[in-house]
């Protein structure tokens, strides 16, 4: 297509994080009876647990994990976990896109951890899954956000497993089926696939976990912000809303309003039903051209939230498209992450309506056609 598309997105907010705010987002949306209170005082940790049990409705959390609101978003509560649990017995670090390397590094070079075994496999691919030993601890993110690569199910994990499992799903919660049975610590931020605002992060431990933070001590000091225990025993508190440190009261009522417009769709049915729409207009649109791909290269692991494609041309073309289309106000923030092959990413996630992915792909067919053409 040569002609400028003549309709734009309504909306045309397509970053991986933070992500499209739920659609009909307003101020109006935000209860502020607690703005300028204390999260200390009654009304703050009532809030604060209102997310909490929100979160449990929504995200279909069983009754006998706990859910914690923690500091630093999700990689404040993936880096917890990892210094609070990890040091017992050997961990198999699997990664498969940036984030997850970076947990591998942080492991390796940080934790200095000499039993650590590395399982990392290019972009558009997984590790070889059926090797993990599970005899061991496992560190992985469900949901690639860098890569769009996703790992299918959880039918790989074993219910008799010795160590933990230790799920990074950021770009995964309340968009994709998550096995809260084979999954000890589940991390997640807001400003995901519900939109809100960053710095706070989620960690919901698993009674195993929960075990193994009340009998195991690391070897090396717990930053305050980290300490999930006291006297060897778990700090109970943080489970119910009284977090380690000042949340902000504001993000925690923006996270409260897309909890209850979430329920309003239908819950964690509707979010999926909505994330799978999106990715589908996307996956067509790709189907449609040879010349783009989803980095994905199975379809059973291809990402209904981050999706990735690269496109047969020169690494200049993508981001060309990213500056034209941005210039146009037709997609903002699309452009591949800086250490992914080039390319572009879109969310798909259940706060980005279908309609403006629809409109939105004629745009993409003008923006190759002009990047090629320069």
């Amino acid at each position: 297509m040569t002609t400028k598309p003549a309709a734009k997105p309504a909306c045309a907010n397509f970053s991986s994080g933070p992500c499209a705010k739920i659609p009909g987002w307003t101020p109006d949306l935000l209860d502020t009876r607690v703005l300028g209170r204390s999260h200390r005082s009654s009304l703050g940790k009532a809030r604060l647990k209102l997310a909490i049990e929100l979160t449990r409705e929504v995200l279909e959390v069983p009754a006998s994990h706990l859910i914690g609101i923690v500091p630093a978003s999700d990689t404040g509560a993936v880096e917890m976990a990892m210094w609070s649990l990890l040091g017992e017995r050997p961990v198999d670090m699997l990664a498969w896109e940036s984030f997850g390397e970076g947990w591998v590094s942080d492991v390796v070079k940080q934790l200095k951890l000499s039993h650590a075994r590395k399982m990392i496999a290019p972009y558009g691919e997984l590790p070889d899954l059926a090797s993990v030993n599970f005899d061991h601890d496992v560190v992985f993110t469900w949901n690639g956000t860098t890569s769009g690569v996703r790992v299918p199910d959880a039918s790989w994990i074993p219910d008799d497993r010795k160590g933990l499992t230790i799920c990074d799903a950021t770009s995964a919660a309340f968009a994709q089926n998550l096995d809260f049975a084979k999954l000890d610590v589940v991390t997640f931020s807001w400003q995901k696939v519900l939109g809100g605002e960053g710095a706070h992060g989620v960690i919901v431990l698993s009674p195993r976990a929960v075990s193994r933070l009340e009998s195991y001590s690391p070897p090396w000091p717990l930053p305050k912000i980290f300490r999930m225990t006291s006297g060897g025993k778990l700090i109970a508190g943080i489970f119910e809303g009284e977090t380690i440190n000042t949340p902000s009261m504001l993000c925690v009522e923006d996270y409260i309003a897309a909890l209850n417009w979430a329920k309003g769709i239908g819950g964690l049915k509707g979010l999926m039903a909505r994330a799978d729409a999106n990715a589908a207009v996307v996956q067509r649109w790709i189907d449609q051209w040879p010349y783009a791909h989803n980095l994905a290269r199975l379809e059973a692991t291809r990402s209904n939230t981050s999706v990735c494609l690269t496109l047969d041309a020169d690494e200049a073309v993508p981001k060309q498209m990213v500056k034209l289309l941005e210039a146009e106000k037709a997609a903002f923030d699309i452009g591949s992450y800086r250490d992914a092959p080039p390319g572009l990413r879109i969310w798909c996630g259940a706060t980005v309506e279908t309609s403006d992915l629809e409109a939105l792909m004629p745009w993409l067919d003008w923006a190759y056609v002009q990047a090629t053409a320069s």
